[in-house]
């Protein structure tokens, strides 16, 4: 069965290894593929340490937890990437991920904006 994130690829081989800490996203794209992985998969640690450090103190954990257990999710689509490379430290990317919660329909349009630190994607915040 392919990824959650939209991937052609297994789990297993695709967003499974960063959430249990194998490895690491190279890009930002990546980072935001797994994070979408990890609401369906409920890895909610994985979303907390994948946030921007100084942002991981407002971490709601029973939110996150409550939205990722509470919705069947519906597909990620990715409509912009704007830096974000291995090479790159700061990167956007636009997307769209979509839910289905207490009967109703969620889409979440958001630009997302990640930072490299130490060699790490994280999300930062939205923007714009």
């Amino acid at each position: 069965m392919p990824c959650p994130c939209g991937s052609i690829s297994p789990y297993e081989t695709c967003c499974e290894p960063f959430h249990k800490g194998k490895s690491f996203p190279a890009t930002a794209e990546q980072l935001m593929r797994s994070r979408y992985s990890a609401f369906v998969k409920q890895e909610v640690d994985y979303l907390r340490e994948t946030l921007w450090p100084p942002n991981q103190k407002h971490f709601d954990e029973i939110a996150h937890r409550s939205r990722a257990e509470n919705s069947l999710w519906l597909g990620l689509s990715i409509y912009d990437i704007g830096g974000g490379s291995e090479q790159d430290s700061r990167g956007t990317v636009l997307f769209n991920a979509r839910s289905m919660a207490n009967g109703k329909l969620q889409e979440q349009v958001e630009n997302s904006l990640f930072r490299k630190r130490d060699g790490r994607w994280y999300y930062v915040k939205a923007v714009g």
